[in-house]
């Protein structure tokens, strides 16, 4: 199969809105016109289907390592999805319902022969707050419920916790409550809408202070280097979009053992790129909507992690 035949397509946030410095998808579409790929630009709301067939509005995509000029979009045209190779499925967070939408509408066009990273199934079926559950050995204590009885009890059996909810991204709307439990009674209406909306309370971890590491998997194995978010001071949130500053580290032999336990499920769902959460010996979150932080470990490490990624790519393609 020749590179240049490859036509990628991209369903991601508006092209013009990202951050230009840090953009993980910017990463990979380089990546991707480097070897000669074709790309197609796509929005969620660019996806339809029509009498069973996946469409999408689709716009011819050229990209620039230039901070002030980063991308060219052609004109318009709808075609049907079958002409592309490969999709990437990068649209971040929230998981809400037009999300899940445009994920069932890449599933037919998954049907129909298109490679989508990550798969549909894995997107429908990973909350990358629950998923990490399902490895409770990596986990520190945690609960998802929504009826505050359950979760005051969760609070007065560890005394700190942190409060999340299932969908945000971003270090949004996650409150640390104390020992003291000040403001435990707001922070749970707010965040469970009073009782209608289940949430994740987990036992905080003093070792956010060195950081919140997000350790990369591609086609199921680990990029070598994490990237610990460091929480600026006064902070209990990592996450880079939160102030967090990132600095790169060396993967322990805990870390190993961690991703040695989430493997097999991991290569089992087919899933191409993923992001370890992973705060002193504990996973916290796996994800996979659209990970990121690609662009500060290659900046810091010399690696070519997109390339990594279109390699395994590729050998699907082939295969």
């Amino acid at each position: 199969m020749s590179q240049s035949t490859v036509h990628l397509g991209v369903v991601m946030d508006p092209i013009s809105d990202i951050a230009y410095k840090k953009d993980t998808t910017m990463a990979m579409l380089w990546a991707s016109q480097e070897r000669g790929y074709t790309l197609h630009y796509m929005e969620q709301e660019d996806l339809f289907l029509n009498a069973g067939q996946a469409y999408a509005r689709m716009r011819p995509l050229t990209v620039h390592r230039d901070p002030n000029h980063w991308y060219d979009l052609g004109e318009p045209s709808a075609r049907p999805m079958a002409e592309l190779d490969a999709v990437l499925m990068r649209k971040d967070p929230p998981v809400d319902a037009e999300f899940t939408n445009a994920v069932h509408l890449l599933g037919f066009a998954e049907r129909e022969g298109v490679f989508i990273v990550n798969p549909t199934a894995a997107l429908l079926q990973c909350n990358e707050k629950l998923f990490a559950q399902q490895f409770p050995q990596c986990c520190a204590p945690t609960l998802v419920a929504s009826r505050a009885d359950v979760l005051r009890a969760f609070h007065a059996e560890h005394g700190d916790v942190i409060f999340k909810p299932l969908d945000g991204m971003g270090g949004t709307g996650i409150f640390h409550i104390g020992p003291e439990g000040r403001n435990i009674g707001a922070v749970i209406e707010q965040l469970t809408l009073r009782g209608q909306r289940q949430i994740m309370a987990q036992r905080y971890l003093p070792a956010i202070k060195e950081g919140d590491t997000r350790i990369l998997l591609v086609d199921g194995e680990p990029v070598p280097y994490g990237l610990a978010r460091i929480p600026s001071a006064g902070e209990t949130r990592g996450n880079l979009a939160a102030g967090g500053r990132g600095v790169s580290r060396e993967l322990t032999e805990r870390d190993h053992w961690l991703i040695q336990q989430v493997q097999p499920m991991i290569r089992e769902k087919g899933l191409m790129f993923v992001g370890l959460d992973v705060i002193g010996d504990y996973i916290t979150e796996i994800n996979v909507t659209s990970p990121t932080c690609v662009r500060e470990i290659d900046d810091q490490r010399g690696t070519d992690i997109a390339g990594l990624l279109l390699d395994a790519i590729e050998r699907r393609l082939a295969s």
